[in-house]
């Protein structure tokens, strides 16, 4: 009996031995471990690969775990994801985050983009803890495109499938075949096509020569025309000159001669023209003489007239 009784003594005492030495584990443990802030993500986009435990990485580096992911019950458009990060992790204004996946399908939460020197995400948000705001990562937007892609590719595909169909490739190889006749045209006309291009190039030396000579033309055609000298430009001008000083002394003479014309006009000329009338007067008068004696002879003006003949 007394046995027994110091057997439940040493398994009292061992049990409270290995109890002491779980609370110091686990007081340990807590010691080693940085208190840890919650944060809140809300994605509006597919979150696969994201689960809880989660990896949280600042700039690549492991800074916490997801600890919490559910649609939110305010607007099921939106996933939220509660994250759990170490205290001493400087989460500040300017952060993101983005979702970071793979092709074996895990996705893990990458932080970026703190400003140095700017306050710390500190303000509780609508699930009462702090908000980081979130940013399409560049794998993330190409995961989440890659339906759209694919149904592009199918259709880029069929597209293609139609362009190289039967008849198509027949027309092309009836165009390369063509080429290639056309290509050995070519290089059997090649002789007199160099002989074209000799021809060419001697009409263009003589083509040369004569713009040279049509050069020299014009630059004495120009040189005869505007000659300092002995130019056109300046005869011409001698020339006017000349009609100017002309031009100046008939004007003039026609202010000497204005006088004498007007008294012409006022005595003259009356005279003149009671003059040209007697002078057409005579003139009928003579006219009329000579009309009478070619109708009745010179006796019709010279003489007594002629008695008619007596008949008994």
């Amino acid at each position: 009996m007394e046995t027994r009784a110091n057997h439940i003594w040493v398994g009292i005492v061992t049990l409270l031995l290995m109890a002491g030495l779980a609370a110091l584990l686990i007081w340990i443990a807590r010691l080693s471990q940085h208190e840890q802030i919650d944060y809140d993500i809300f994605f509006k986009q597919s979150v696969d690969g994201v689960a809880k435990g989660s990896e949280v990485s600042y700039s690549g580096v492991p800074v916490g775990q997801v600890k919490d992911i559910a649609l939110w019950d305010k607007d099921p458009s939106f996933v939220r994801v509660r994250i759990k990060v170490d205290r001493k992790v400087p989460i500040l204004q300017g952060t993101t985050a983005s979702l970071q996946g793979s092709f074996t399908g895990v996705s893990t939460i990458q932080l970026a983009g703190a400003v140095k020197g700017a306050p710390p995400i500190n303000e509780p948000g609508p699930a009462g803890a702090p908000v980081i705001p979130t940013k399409r990562s560049g794998l993330g937007e190409l995961l989440s495109n890659a339906p759209l892609l694919l149904e592009r590719l199918a259709t880029l595909t069929e597209r293609l499938t139609l362009v190289l169909s039967d008849q198509n490739q027949k027309a092309f190889g009836n165009i390369l075949a063509h080429t290639d006749q056309l290509t050995g045209n070519l290089a059997n006309a090649s002789p007199e096509v160099k002989k074209s291009l000799e021809e060419l190039q001697v009409t263009l030396k003589q083509a040369t020569v004569t713009l040279a000579s049509v050069d020299r033309v014009a630059n004495s055609a120009d040189n005869a025309i505007n000659d300092p000298n002995n130019g056109l430009v300046n005869q011409l001008r001698a020339t006017l000159k000349s009609a100017q000083v002309a031009a100046d002394s008939l004007h003039a003479t026609m202010d000497e001669t204005r006088p004498a014309a007007k008294q012409f006009n006022d005595r003259t000329l009356p005279a003149f023209e009671s003059a040209l009338r007697d002078i057409e007067a005579t003139s009928r008068s003579i006219r009329a003489m000579t009309d009478k004696i070619g109708d009745r002879g010179i006796s019709s003006v010279v003489g007594s007239p002629k008695l008619p003949d007596y008949k008994p």
